[in-house]
């Protein structure tokens, strides 16, 4: 039986699981878990000797609130950008803000991949682009929606909640040469200057949009439930919408799909096994307040999207 103050004491000098777990003889699962019940029981962080935790925890605000009574939003994911690939779904996204002029226009994480600073070897000989090819392929693209979205009749908010291949920018350079902290153009959103960046967006009070919650085939599901409100997400490339209804009424959990083509370089490493993933986005649309059945814009085949019932040809954007 360890103490708390043995813990603690351990913890507040090492500052690290693993090293707390050696020392202990215990799990780093069992350190978590008891980490996690010292910080609830005395209401503060414990200290953490990482600045990847440290980014992910303090770099951005937790949350936008934008308050959204009327009109619509639109919410992409997974674009994963790859140097001269230019996507459906990318080429359909610009024509829904130009056609439908949403009030916000949110990037629900992973625009950029990290494929050169994964923690995943590569395939073979396969050639992978540099962060530099990746990062100006990002500014080219993410430019064309902030300038599409100056086009329209008025600007959308232009909002991006960091994704777990986002975070790759700055974590490996954290992990690696935290020297270099606050240095300008270290952190991702040193980059898009148009673009506010958060961990997640409050459309309404009963609508967050995240990168992720849960995962499996039924994350959409378990996602609101779990939530307890409506919940959107991206991570999964799943694209989908899944109701969920109680006594308080219907809730929705949004998967955003990809942006990218499902079976492009950037997924390589599947196999090209089959995937259940589908290309496209969301638009949100609300009514004094509330959210109507969200719709998605689906890849129906190259430069032809549906949506509504329609097949549109978005091969001009």
């Amino acid at each position: 039986m360890i103490s708390e103050e043995q813990f603690l004491e351990s913890w507040n000098r090492l500052q690290s699981a693993k090293l707390v777990a050696d020392e202990l003889g215990v799990t780093e699962r069992a350190v978590h878990g008891r980490r996690r019940r010292q910080e609830a029981k005395h209401g503060k962080v414990l200290p953490v000797n990482d600045q990847r935790w440290v980014y992910r925890q303090h770099i951005f605000p937790n949350t936008v609130d934008l308050g959204i009574e009327n009109g619509t939003v639109i919410v992409f994911s997974d674009a994963h950008f790859w140097p001269s690939i230019r996507s459906t779904a990318f080429k359909a996204l610009l024509y829904a803000i130009e056609t439908y002029t949403p009030k916000a226009v949110i990037c629900n994480g992973d625009a950029f991949d990290g494929a050169a600073i994964s923690r995943h070897p590569p395939m073979g000989w396969e050639k992978l682009p540099s962060v530099i090819q990746e990062l100006n392929t990002c500014k080219a693209m993410l430019g064309e929606v902030a300038e599409t979205t100056k086009t329209a009749r008025y600007n959308a908010k232009l909002i991006w909640t960091l994704g777990n291949h986002d975070a790759r920018f700055a974590t490996r350079l954290a992990a690696n040469a935290p020297q270099y902290v606050q240095t300008p153009g270290f952190r991702l959103e040193d980059h898009f200057e148009q673009w506010q960046f958060a961990w997640s967006v409050w459309l309404t009070k009963e609508v967050i949009v995240k990168h992720r919650y849960k995962g499996g085939v039924h994350a959409t599901h378990n996602n609101t439930v779990g939530a307890g409100t409506s919940i959107v997400t991206g991570h999964l490339h799943s694209l989908k919408v899944t109701p969920y209804a109680d006594y308080n009424g219907n809730r929705f959990g949004v998967d955003t799909g990809t942006l990218a083509d499902p079976y492009g370089p950037q997924f390589s490493y599947s196999e090209h096994n089959p995937l259940n993933h589908r290309s496209g986005f969301a638009m949100l649309t609300f009514r004094d307040g509330q959210l109507l059945w969200p719709e998605l814009f689906h890849v129906w085949s190259p430069d032809h999207v549906e949506f509504r019932g329609e097949v549109i040809q978005v091969d001009g954007y």
